[in-house]
């Protein structure tokens, strides 16, 4: 018979959490932030996020804005403050006060950036598991609900705390520019008080305006947009294979130059031995050109990428509804 365990074992013993699979938001939070980004735009806003992380599903049951600040205010300070204060005020009302991550508005889906990351990376040393929920009011324009929740992958926040990035070690881990960030479905929840109640705010007709919106011709502006920021974006990238093309070119140079010292040094030692003299070592560490050259980090060329292939999703989609429209007018115009 196998010994029973110790409560005190059981206490201690940390079970697995099982994989994050369903972020699960309350209707009424995903108005907050959408009223939060849009009044606020084009200026980037943030806002913390609320509510309980029960086994593979994370609740997101409130939020709250974060203050937009000026820049000779101390942010740290007063940042920290003010949700301690709105975390209080929350408790003493009995709503959820537990952090499960922030939200933040993006500008046509620009949000892959190093600051991301390490706002990730500072949530997750007092949050196990937290997301970021990305809102793109300017795609929002245009009939889509560009909501989005992000994760970091688990095996590059164990890269990334190395503080090594570089090609060796991305190839060790089997990591690639897509393996940064998980997409984590949204599932909106509501009440059945909160249902009712919408059932009967629709209107007869189901029609809107909105559904007028989609059918407009002219999607330049947006396309315009995109090909700007796309171009910027290559042109990073062309930066970034610069900075490795030097980086190669200095490591070849470093070998050439430590092959040609190697070759000269075994000359000396020969003829040291031939004069009955001690050889001297092959390799001299005081050298500089034996001194290892910094491989510059693949992070940014990797943020780049992943912005390049989102500019070029939008782009995709963009495109297809304008064409879908013209061929719908097309056919309207042949008909009549």
């Amino acid at each position: 018979m196998a010994s029973a365990r110790s409560f005190l074992q059981v206490a201690t013993t940390e079970e697995a959490a099982p994989p994050l699979r369903v972020i699960q938001m309350e209707g009424l939070v995903i108005l907050k932030i959408i009223k939060h980004c849009k009044d606020h735009s084009p200026t980037l806003v943030t806002g913390q996020l609320l509510g309980l992380d029960v086994g593979s599903v994370l609740e997101v049951t409130n939020c709250f804005p974060f203050p937009i600040r000026e820049e000779d205010e101390e942010i740290e300070a007063d940042g920290a403050n003010y949700q301690l204060e709105m975390m209080r005020c929350l408790r003493e009302v009995n709503v959820d006060n537990n952090t499960v991550g922030w939200y933040q508005s993006t500008l046509l889906g620009s949000f892959q950036t190093v600051e991301l990351i390490e706002t990730f990376m500072n949530y997750q040393e007092n949050i196990r598991r937290c997301v970021c929920i990305i809102y793109d009011p300017s795609r929002s324009d245009q009939g889509v609900l560009a909501l989005k929740a992000l994760k970091l992958s688990d095996s590059f926040m164990e890269l990334y705390r190395s503080n090594n990035i570089t090609g060796e070690k991305l190839r060790e881990k089997n990591l690639s520019w897509v393996d940064i960030f998980e997409e984590i479905p949204i599932k909106v929840s509501n009440s059945a008080l909160i249902s009712a109640f919408m059932t009967e705010l629709e209107p007869d007709t189901p029609v809107t305006q909105c559904d007028f919106d989609r059918l407009q011709l002219s999607t330049s502006s947006l396309m315009e947009r995109n090909m700007e920021f796309l171009i910027e974006c290559m042109d990073d990238l062309s930066i970034e294979q610069q900075k490795f093309q030097f980086y190669y070119r200095s490591l070849s140079r470093q070998q050439a130059q430590q092959q040609a010292w190697l070759q000269k040094r075994r000359a000396e030692n020969l003829a040291r031995k031939a004069a009955g003299e001690d050889p001297l070592p092959e390799e001299d560490p005081s050298n500089p050109i034996f001194k290892p050259l910094p491989e510059p980090s693949r992070l940014d060329s990797f943020l780049i990428t992943n912005q390049i292939s989102n500019y070029c999703n939008q782009i995709n989609g963009v495109s297809g509804q304008s064409f879908n429209r013209l061929y719908l007018m097309k056919a309207l115009h042949e008909d009549s």
